[in-house]
């Protein structure tokens, strides 16, 4: 797929639902001489589950860090939720949110106390009630009142969970939610993330090493390298026009630079 075309799965899950949860044109982002994000254009439906995806220095993170307004983009356009990113951000930021295991909360504070101060900061409505019902939902009743630096991996990440997800947003942002998790906890994470997105009709956009995750959780798949989309389908899509079983070997192929089936 060429950059800038609209492929498949894009064309069918962007204007399905009218206007986009997530629209990027021409976004680029230089550093010095590094073209971290070179030219990326996408819209992601309201309501899907997207799997954005690339090697280490694809321009994942980067891409969603503009996309949150943390990040200034050297040239480009990018809305969120119809509103004009970073210009607008202060309109949308309490409906969106992002979890991450490798951003730690305060070690020294609770997990009550972790979640009480995210909830203030998004003036999260009935704020113990909702912890509450967090703490039900994501089974943390056991460990509420302990400190956050002495949680299991597992735990931490059901409390990033939690903590992404208090003020019920509308758009969700995640990056490598499962990574170091035991199968059994990562598969009830995975569970808790399609619940949630059919319940609140939230859109999620997942940017993810676990190729069975995405298979499992996303109605599309956006691949990055060097900083361009190399491709952007279906994940049944795309595994069949590389002649793949799974977006495993797909994402090989493209790692490694081997022509997809077809291509000319």
């Amino acid at each position: 797929m060429q950059q800038g075309k609209t492929g498949p799965g894009q064309s069918a899950a962007a204007d399905s639902g009218g206007s986009a949860a997530i629209d990027v044109a021409h976004l680029v982002k230089v550093y010095k001489t590094t073209r971290a994000v070179d030219g990326v254009t996408f819209r992601i439906a309201r309501g899907s589950i997207t799997g954005l995806l690339g090697g280490n220095g694809a321009g994942k993170t980067t891409t969603i860090a503009m996309i949150m307004g943390l990040v200034l983009p050297t040239s480009g356009r990018i809305q969120v939720l119809g509103a004009k990113m970073p210009e607008q951000s202060y309109d949308v930021l309490g409906r969106m949110n992002f979890e991450s295991p490798y951003v730690d909360m305060p070690m020294r504070l609770t997990v009550r106390q972790n979640l009480t101060i995210f909830g203030r900061l998004y003036a999260v409505k009935q704020l113990k009630e909702r912890i509450d019902q967090l703490a039900s939902d994501l089974d943390l009743k056991d460990f509420l009142d302990r400190p956050n630096g002495k949680l299991s991996a597992g735990q931490k990440t059901r409390v990033a969970l939690a903590k992404a997800l208090i003020n019920e947003p509308e758009l969700l942002l995640l990056d490598e939610p499962t990574a170091s998790l035991d199968p059994d906890t990562a598969d009830w994470v995975r569970q808790h993330l399609q619940t949630y997105r059919k319940a609140r009709d939230a859109t999620i956009l997942l940017a993810s090493h676990n190729m069975l995750e995405v298979e499992r959780l996303c109605d599309r798949v956006i691949i990055m390298k060097r900083g361009k989309i190399e491709d952007d389908d279906t994940p049944d899509g795309i595994m069949a026009r590389y002649n793949r079983d799974t977006l495993e070997e797909v994402f090989l192929d493209v790692a490694r630079g081997r022509v997809r089936e077809g291509a000319s």
